[in-house]
């Protein structure tokens, strides 16, 4: 009998290497390396085979260039994040958290698009706990079919038979070819798999959606050529212990990476949140400090989220510095420009920052709604539930301009506030005869302490 060839690769990024090495020398690493079985059956040709065809160089002005076809998903938010739907031949990536809802996000996509032919392949539940979880949507598909193989020849055979418009695979990970001798779930199995269904999904242009896991450290399970290899990658994210969820784009070659959409985790499945800037802010009977709203811009969506910020005496000496859903980084400079500029001392006090619904903002855009939060919880005083903010603030001090500033007043407008605080270099071609909402401008750090207080 021949050998078993056997190869060590990096669990963290799938580096290979011939003997057990301690560091890795790809990613640095350690104790990252594990035995894989990796010999290949000659007499085996894998699960789908590309049909013979040579390919030759063509000249760039010889390729015609047409828009490519998209396939509507029914579901306007993962269109958003798509980029306008799912593209002919794509294959996408859908990673999160254990119980975030990712496989009843995608059943109920196929369940809702009743004039495509769907196929669900689920390696992990069994027909009857799909059927049980389809009742509890409520949805009836009759072209979405439900498989429950793991062996990737049988699931091409299955393809062939039922001819589907998009295929679901949940998930990547329980999937395994003959080709290899490795178990499910290992570097050597993913990577085979995948190919195999890149393979088929280029040559035949059916889209595909992979369920992936996600490690400990909240990276994509598998090597990293797995991203590499896909066209969109999608992070399911949220507290499976609260309900809403936010769909992030980490890659798309057929769209923006910067668009998200939001979902509300209900008892009959996922509701998509066409108006987050209603849930963001919170219903508060009375007025109180530390709390200022921020007009940020999320790819193309306007939204209004609620900033908070809780300014006390340390208690034990040195003092903390705090951020959920901001960067820790900015805040401390924040901080530093507003006790410089200002003069209000917060060196001996502890900060703690908040950005209300699970959001993590990028927007510089939030800077000052972050510095009124601060300010009002420093000196207790409220800040009007009718007054948003939009600018960024730079290290001198100064309230600089920031970008698509109409979307953001006439998104203040409609959710009924009075009054925005922006930039005065943002006033340049904004047509104040058509605004219902008053415009504060200022220029620096300083005007906004007076005019809040």
């Amino acid at each position: 009998m021949a050998k078993t060839q056997t190869t060590y690769f990096c669990q963290n990024c799938g580096n290979q290497s011939s003997k057990w090495l301690g560091k890795c020398p790809a990613c640095g690493e350690w104790n990252t390396y594990q035995e894989e079985v990796v010999s290949r059956k000659d007499d085996k040709k894998g699960g789908y085979q590309k049909p013979e065809k040579s390919a030759r160089p063509v000249a760039v002005q010889n390729i015609s260039s047409k828009k490519e076809n998209r396939l509507d998903t029914q579901s306007d938010e993962l269109n958003r994040v798509l980029g306008g739907g799912m593209v002919a031949g794509s294959i996408v990536l859908i990673g999160g958290e254990p119980g975030i809802g990712k496989s009843t996000l995608m059943l109920q996509v196929a369940l809702n698009m009743d004039n495509c032919r769907i196929l669900y392949v689920s390696g992990e539940e069994s027909n009857q706990q799909i059927k049980m979880r389809a009742d509890r949507l409520g949805l009836n598909n009759a072209e979405c079919y439900i498989l429950n193989e793991t062996f990737s020849r049988e699931i091409f055979r299955h393809i062939q038979q039922v001819k589907p418009d998009l295929i679901v695979i949940d998930s990547i990970q329980t999937l395994h070819t003959d080709t290899l001798e490795s178990s499910a779930g290992s570097i050597s199995q993913i990577r085979e798999t995948a190919a195999e269904l890149h393979r088929f999904a280029k040559t035949t242009q059916v889209p595909v959606v992979l369920i992936g896991h996600i490690t400990k450290d909240g990276n994509l399970a598998g090597p990293k050529v797995l991203e590499h290899m896909v066209d969109t990658v999608l992070q399911f994210e949220g507290d499976r212990h609260h309900g809403f969820r936010i769909l992030r784009c980490a890659k798309n070659r057929f769209g923006s990476t910067s668009e998200l959409g939001i979902f509300e985790m209900q008892s009959s499945g996922l509701r998509e949140v066409s108006n987050p800037s209603e849930i963001l802010l919170s219903q508060r009977d009375e007025e109180v400090s530390g709390v200022a709203i921020a007009a940020t811009i999320e790819g193309q969506r306007p939204m209004l989220i609620e900033t908070q910020a809780l300014v006390s005496p340390a208690a034990y000496g040195t003092p903390q510095r705090s951020s959920t859903g901001f960067d820790l980084r900015r805040m401390n400079m924040l901080l530093a420009v507003l006790e410089k500029r200002s003069g209000v001392r917060i060196s001996a006090k502890d900060v703690f920052l908040n950005i209300a619904g699970g959001l993590r903002v990028d927007d510089p855009a939030i800077d000052l709604a972050v510095v009124a939060a601060v300010l009002s919880s420093a000196e207790d005083l409220p800040i009007s539930n009718n007054i948003c903010f939009a600018g960024e603030v730079g290290l001198s001090g100064e309230i600089r301009a920031v970008s698509r500033i109409e979307s953001r007043i006439s998104e203040a407008e409609k959710l009924g506030f009075e009054k925005i605080i922006i930039s005065k270099f943002n006033l340049k071609g904004l047509d104040l005869k058509k605004l219902k909402i008053e415009l504060i401008p200022v220029g620096k750090v300083l005007d906004v302490v007076e005019v809040l207080f």
